[in-house]
């Protein structure tokens, strides 16, 4: 009885509150309806800014480890350590998640059906205009990353809805050609780019600039796919949702450079060029938010916000840390060689001399001298100082007789060279020392992007330092490669000179100095851990050439292009001891393959284009899987 009671008495309760008509039509107080958020700027704005912070990335200084997966850096944590163990990459490597991009999909395109919609008709026309540009935008950009890593996807350009139908097949989308995402992102952007402001000062939001820098990066890659996909015609599929035909090549790159030009010759933007000292200049480039004319589109974090990022905190040299962490990424020999002489040539770093003695010098930075300063501005090398503070990397002493002393901690002190003699460091307190994490285990700390500002290393602030996403810089680097491809290497050097002449180049580089690999090896030390070394080895089809599994020693020859580089190289300091000698106290090198380095990378034609699950498939009778991964 009592059960029947209480159903009566919820029922009553029920029906007399839903016959209080003002009850009824009052307006719900803790969410916004359309009418509120589309006529209102501020609103709408909070809504794309939410999409612009979900355009996915891969190689970000939010995600440090995954510089750590190529040849350009080592990671120096016990948790990392399989990556320099591990020979082959999944399949499934880069892969999108299917259901959380067309998921975001929707709701972009669920943005730009609202923006354009009467329910935006009380804002200012350019407002209303804009929003929609920068939808669209977006839209573009996911498409662009998608694109990158899988070919040809479903072009979906409406949100769409089930019915409950019981028959969902009508929202079952064919896979497009890869040359027909490419071509909807360029025409995409074409579209849009007077609808947005021209600013310079505008870096967190859509800009014409943004987007033709984004039209040259799209059509460069789609130009080089068609053009070098001809050397693995393999790596394709018959209905062209993977592979770009090679006659389409230099549609591509004249639109590459015709993007480019537009945006340089616009002089809106210019490079950055506020320091004196080269190298600090390139360094600060990443960290000066003040009227910084080069930098175009960031990601960007605020300490008042509580957006903040760890890149500083994991990767601070260790005897200069400000908390008990630091030092992961290591950059790798193989990179700091690369940046070649201010005479314009090549050289490897001389440790030994003709004869086999040591080369000594009197400090350690001397072997670095009269290079590239982008060197010293993306690399941390012996000698250097950070917040400061010299750096403490030396890996021991050795002896005329080459016996090494060395210690097993950070500045480990021992009796040296007879126990009657007091204490001394015989190790750096920043290493290098093997297997030893958050020591400089290949001789080198990461500088780009490292925060200078005291509390910057300490867990409990992090930092505010942006993620620079595009920058002019590589816009001319762009426009050099599109030049050098459609055959102009007079205008191929021009602009590849711009760059190098603020790192320091005197000589500029000829027309007859231009080719294939100083296209790529401009790109690996201006653009080094800015998110493009796998993305470009892969449009090259240098990528199994380069990661092709096979244990070698490192290249003497690093301005080739397709030199074999799969293993993680090290170079590593050490003080000299011979009392009796000259040569006393200073310091020699040694080439070293750090012990957990012990398999090669091996990039595979299945990673070309990553996998599409089964789950996918099963999911979508019109999708096909890509190539080369049975």
């Amino acid at each position: 009885m009592k059960k029947f009671v209480y159903i009566f008495i919820i029922l009553f309760s029920l029906s007399w509150g839903c016959n209080d008509a003002d009850f009824l039509d009052r307006e719900p107080t803790n969410i916004l309806i359309d009418d509120q958020i589309w006529s209102d700027n501020s609103l709408i704005l909070s809504v794309v800014a939410d999409l612009y912070d979900r355009i996915p990335e891969f190689q970000t200084i939010s995600n440090w480890w995954n510089y750590a997966d190529f040849d350009e850096g080592f990671g120096s944590a016990f948790g990392d350590y399989w990556r320099h163990k591990n020979s082959d990459w999944g399949y499934g490597e880069w892969a999108i998640n299917w259901k959380d991009y067309y998921k975001l999909m929707r709701e972009v395109n669920l943005f730009i059906q609202k923006a354009d919609s009467e329910l935006t008709d009380d804002l200012q026309a350019a407002d209303k205009a804009r929003f929609i540009a920068e939808g669209r935008f977006i839209r573009a950009s996911i498409y662009f990353e998608m694109v990158k890593r899988m070919g040809g996807v479903p072009l979906i350009l409406e949100p769409l809805t089930y019915d409950f139908s019981g028959d969902p097949s009508y929202l079952e989308y064919p896979r497009s050609k890869e040359s027909e995402i490419y071509d909807f992102v360029i025409n995409e952007l074409e579209a849009i780019k007077n609808d947005l402001p021209n600013d310079v000062n505008v870096k967190g939001r859509a800009t014409k600039g943004l987007v033709l820098a984004m039209q040259a990066r799209a059509a460069i890659y789609a130009g080089s796919i068609a053009k070098y996909g001809a050397t693995t015609p393999n790596v394709s599929l018959p209905g062209g949702e993977v592979g770009i035909s090679a006659s389409m090549a230099d549609a591509y790159y004249t639109k590459a450079l015709s993007a480019a030009e537009e945006l340089i010759n616009s002089g809106t933007y210019a490079l950055y060029n506020k320091k004196e000292n080269l190298a600090e200049n390139f360094t600060n480039l990443f960290l000066d938010k003040s009227g910084n004319t080069e930098v175009i589109f960031v990601k960007d974090y605020k300490l008042q916000s509580g957006k903040v990022q760890p890149f500083t905190v994991q990767n601070q040299p260790w005897s200069s840390a400000e908390d008990l962490e630091g030092g992961r990424l290591n950059p790798s020999l193989n990179l700091v060689q690369s940046f070649e002489l201010l005479d314009n040539s090549f050289s490897t770093f001389e440790t030994n001399t003709t004869e086999g003695d040591y080369v000594y010098y009197d400090s350690p930075k001397d072997i670095f001298a009269g290079r590239d300063a982008r060197l010293e501005g993306t690399i941390i090398i012996p000698g250097s100082k950070f917040k400061g503070k010299e750096l403490d990397i030396w890996a021991g002493y050795i002896d005329a007789e080459g016996n090494i002393t060395t210690g097993s901690t950070y500045g480990q002190r021992k009796h040296f060279p007879t126990e009657a003699d007091p204490e001394i460091p015989v190790v750096g307190y920043d290493g290098p020392i093997d297997e030893l994490e958050f020591s400089a285990q290949t001789g080198f700390y990461c500088r780009k992007f490292m925060d200078t500002a005291t509390g910057s290393g300490q867990r409990g602030l992090n930092s505010e330092v942006w993620w620079v996403r595009y920058r002019l810089a590589e816009v001319y680097l762009n426009a050099a490669e599109a030049a050098f491809e459609l055959g102009n290497t007079t205008k191929a050097a021009g602009y590849m000179n711009v760059v190098r002449r603020r790192a320091g180049f005197t000589t500029d580089l000829t027309a007859a100095d231009m080719s294939f690999d100083r296209i790529v090896h401009e790109r690996k030390v201006e653009l080094a851990f800015e998110g493009h070394i796998l993305w470009d080895m892969k449009r090259w089809r240098l990528a199994h050439i380069v990661w092709n599994g096979e244990s070698v020693d490192l290249t003497n020859n690093p301005e080739k292009a397709d030199e074999v580089s799969n293993r993680v190289f090290a170079l590593w300091p050490y003080k000299y001891y011979a009392p009796e000698s000259p040569n006393h106290g200073k310091y020699i090198f040694k080439e070293v393959l750090p012990r957990v380095v012990t398999n090669a990378d091996r990039f595979r034609l299945g990673n070309y284009y990553s996998e599409i699950n089964d789950e996918t498939v099963n999911n979508n009778n019109l999708i096909i899987k890509n190539p080369n991964q049975n």
